[in-house]
Order: structure tokens, then C-alpha cells, then sequence
């Protein structure tokens, strides 16, 4: 089972890191291997969301509940789809100077064998890309 934990600093406020993160829709204009993503429930502080995730031949589409409390923490639960289990959490602290440091963490598995060797070998530089494509998004929105 695949686990990342990280944390990082960043040159933005958590209240701007946060909306990035929690606008799902948007994820296939700037997250690699999204291709899809679409809202099916939006209660209160919580929506539950498809994403579609391809790579070459593979495509999966899986479902989730995100639950925010704002502007600190998000945290998804798996639903639906090819995985065992998939939980990941964002935790925004605020730093001085208008920083931020965000705790991530996901951990993972597939249902599918092969799915799970595969993403075994490139899950590191997987997360890493995905981290990356959310600063690059807030560098690209706070121009």
C-alpha cells in the first residue's frame, strides 16, 4: 500500500491554497492524469465527487467524499471504484509573511494487482507532479 506524507511550504496565504485544492472541477485544466471531474452531491461542507484518472491505456474512474473545513482541512474518502481504499487529507497552517505550510497525505490501494505494481514503481514522482501542478496553479492564479 502506497503512503506519501509531506509537508511544504508555500508563498501563498491558506485561504488561496485551499480554494485550489477544493475546486475539484477544475482539476483536469491543471492536475496531470485527471482527465474528468464532475460534483454529484454538494451538502453543506461536503461534496462527492467522480474523477476520472488515465494514463496511456488505463482510465478509472472513481468516486469520493471531500469534506472541508475552511480554510484548514480537507480530507477525501474513498467510495467507489478500482481501489481497496484511498484516503488523503490537505492541512493548511498558516506561516508569517503570508506563507503557508501544507501537510499532505494520501495512501492507497488497488483492487487490481497489476493497476497496484504499476503505480508502486511511479507513485513517488506521481505525487511529487501532482503537489507541483497545484503550486504551479496557484502561480498561474496569483498573477
Amino acid at each position: 500500500m502506497p503512503t506519501h506524507a509531506e509537508n511544504k511550504i508555500f508563498n501563498y496565504p491558506k485561504e488561496q491554497l485551499f480554494k485550489i485544492v477544493a475546486d475539484v472541477e477544475k482539476y483536469p485544466e491543471f492536475l496531470p492524469w485527471c482527465l474528468a471531474s464532475r460534483i454529484t452531491k454538494h451538502e453543506e461542507n461536503i461534496i462527492y465527487a467522480d474523477l476520472v484518472i488515465g494514463y496511456k491505456m488505463v482510465r478509472e474512474k472513481f468516486t469520493s467524499k471531500v469534506t472541508f473545513d475552511e480554510p484548514n482541512l480537507i480530507h477525501v474518502e474513498y467510495l467507489k471504484g478500482p481501489m481497496k481504499h484511498l484516503s488523503n487529507h490537505w492541512k493548511f497552517n498558516d506561516l508569517e509573511n503570508g506563507k503557508c505550510e501544507v501537510d499532505f497525505f494520501v495512501d492507497f490501494e488497488f483492487k487490481n494487482q497489476l493497476l497496484q505494481s504499476l503505480m508502486e514503481k511511479f507513485f513517488n514522482e506521481a505525487v511529487k507532479r501532482m503537489i507541483d501542478a497545484f503550486e504551479k496553479r496557484a502561480i498561474a492564479l496569483g498573477k
